[in-house]
């Protein structure tokens, strides 16, 4: 499973290896190619070995065996989808663990300006596959079979998709040669930093990509103009670095995206049994960003395998199954996970009399293990009514061919009102039940953040329910019932109330230099200077690190009263907390 020995290593290399003349290397090699990818692999087909990697580039990645192999596995249709010619596809691994390097300033500097949904993955790696199969009578088997891959922790689809359409083919003719020349073009691409619109230039084409940020409207148009005139040829330019043709992607489901919705805010396990890991993997991508801007907490795989090595802990009957959105292609999955509460089985798109063919919501006891038919197999109830207006607007629009665009501008707004109008109130309830800024005093520890009292939340809903910016009448109070055992609402509150917390410690940091040091410091012990000193000094290094939201004026008065606290003390206590 190891790269085979004329991979490429890491090094400060321009184009084709190459260090061009009177450039400076970088302080950390390939640092610009790893703020956008873990590494590239090209997975071939041994007659011996099966599914082998034939290539991982930089050679010194930080990939572990367990998971060059499930790479290896994933990057490869089973052989239930007969995939012939080109196809593209994802897949999404957990980290193996190993000796990891610490996070760059650079990725947290990232995280915190991004939007939740679209921070670097911490724990999993995104695979972005491009594979070809096609008759080769040189070939034993017959058919040249080959995948590309891309390694990221960006969730970046759209983009990496782009990507491998203009470079595999490309590869597929020229091979190593050509992938070594991609690499050092990518090492020549500037950061990603949300709010911006690059320019990344690769094989002679300009990709034109807005990076978004936490303070983009949603409804934007985010593509900006990037230096655009004097770049020949014309740039490519992505309306988004990640959003799929939602309204393709559902288009067998659209009768039922209301349950699935709340299936996917719920955390509910699922499973989708698709024809082919393509629309395995796009449905799962689909159905996991109808929460955006809600962060997606549980586990999910666009693509899954029996190969998998947590195939047994998915499979287990011992326990409940884990909140999890399995895409599978192999019908096998129908037995061994018959067990699980909800299982969508879809086909290859169809058509009927201009409309696209809608799966049927069906009870678990009609699956059948061996010829399953189409269908939303769950005993689940939605609590919400569905929307019969915009499933007429987008299925008279399809009918009509309206652009796709249009179709899925409507679906997504609807799904992003439906998660704002649920978040709301939630977050008008989390704000109540933070300390008001008069209680914050400079010279005390400050107030905390109050529980959060469910019963008291919901008894709040009456006056400041979803209800007062949604259509949608249903049984709210049921759904958010479930919703707090969830997932979801473990992850929203966790991180809502660190944000609270850093922003009480802002407060009170902005409370102290607004205060005057030299009164309190009258009467004062040694002891009780050097404790205010050590507490400054922690707080101005939290707030250094982008952890406290505070301006630069009142950093500096910070620094003025550590000087100031620390000039009072004698010269050995001085020495002690400044040390040269």
């Amino acid at each position: 499973m190891d790269a085979q020995p004329g991979a490429w290593p890491r090094g400060p290399r321009g184009r084709l290896g190459a260090p061009p003349l009177g450039a400076r290397a970088p302080a950390t090699p390939w640092a610009r190619f790893s703020a956008w990818l873990e590494c590239v692999c090209v997975v071939t087909f041994d007659l011996e070995l099966g599914q082998a990697l034939e290539l991982v580039y930089p050679s010194d990645s930080r990939l572990t065996d367990k998971e060059k192999s499930s790479i290896c596995y994933l990057s490869f249709p089973d052989s239930h989808s007969g995939c012939l010619g080109d196809t593209q596809f994802s897949f999404r691994i957990r980290q193996c663990g190993g000796r990891r390097s610490p996070r760059p300033a650079e990725d947290r500097h990232y995280d915190s300006e991004a939007p939740v949904s679209l921070q670097r993955e911490s724990a999993h790696y995104f695979g972005y596959v491009y594979f070809r199969q096609v008759k080769d009578s040189s070939v034993k088997r017959g058919y040249f079979q080959k995948s590309l891959v891309l390694v990221s922790r960006l969730p970046f689809i759209r983009l990496f998709q782009a990507l491998l359409s203009l470079i595999a083919p490309e590869y597929f003719d020229k091979l190593a040669p050509c992938l070594e020349a991609v690499c050092s073009e990518i090492d020549q691409w500037p950061a990603p930093v949300p709010g911006q619109t690059l320019n990344l230039p690769v094989v002679g084409v300009v990709l034109q990509v807005h990076i978004p940020s936490r303070v983009d409207k949603p409804e934007s148009s985010r593509l900006q103009q990037c230096g655009q005139e004097s770049l020949l040829p014309a740039p490519l330019a992505l309306s988004s670095v990640h959003e799929l043709d939602l309204c393709r992607c559902l288009q067998p489901v659209l009768s039922h995206v209301q349950t699935l919705w709340e299936l996917m805010l719920l955390g509910e396990p699922l499973v989708v049994l698709a024809p082919s890991p393509a629309v395995s993997s796009e449905m799962v991508l689909a159905l996991t960003s109808c929460l955006q801007p809600l962060k997606f907490c549980c586990d999910y795989r666009p693509y899954f395998t029996i190969h998998d090595s947590e195939f047994k802990e998915f499979a287990t009957r011992t326990q409940a199954p884990p909140n999890v959105v399995l895409g599978v292609t192999n019908p096998f999955f129908i037995k061994t996970l018959q067990h699980w509460p909800h299982i969508l089985r879809v086909g290859e798109p169809r058509m009927s009399g201009g409309l696209p063919k809608q799966v049927k919501l069906k009870k678990p006891s009609r699956l059948k293990t061996l010829d399953t038919k189409p269908g939303l197999y769950t005993s689940y109830t939605a609590h919400l009514r569905r929307d019969k207006a915009l499933l007429r607007r987008l299925l008279r629009g399809l009918q009509k061919k309206r652009p796709a665009g249009v179709l899925t501008a409507l679906l997504r707004g609807h799904l992003l009102e439906l998660t704002q109008s649920f978040i709301i109130p939630l977050e008008h309830y989390m704000a109540s039940l933070m300390p008001l800024r008069k209680s914050i005093t400079p010279w005390k520890t400050p107030p905390q953040v109050r529980p959060f009292h469910q019963e008291d939340f919901l008894c709040s809903l009456e006056q400041a329910g979803p209800q007062l910016t949604c259509i949608l009448k249903g049984d709210w109070l049921g759904l958010y019932r479930r919703f707090f055992k969830s997932p979801h609402f473990d992850g929203w509150y966790r991180q809502r109330r660190k944000e609270m917390a850093r922003q009480l410690e802002a407060l009170h940091l902005e409370a102290i230099c607004e205060a005057n040091i030299e009164t309190w410091m009258k009467g004062k012990s040694e002891v009780e200077v050097v404790d205010l000193v050590l507490k400054l000094q922690e707080k101005l290094v939290r707030a250094q690190g982008h952890r406290l939201p505070v301006t630069e004026e009142t950093l500096q008065q910070a620094r003025l009263y550590i000087e100031t606290a620390i000039g009072s003390l004698p010269k050995g206590l001085q020495a002690a907390l400044c040390p040269p």
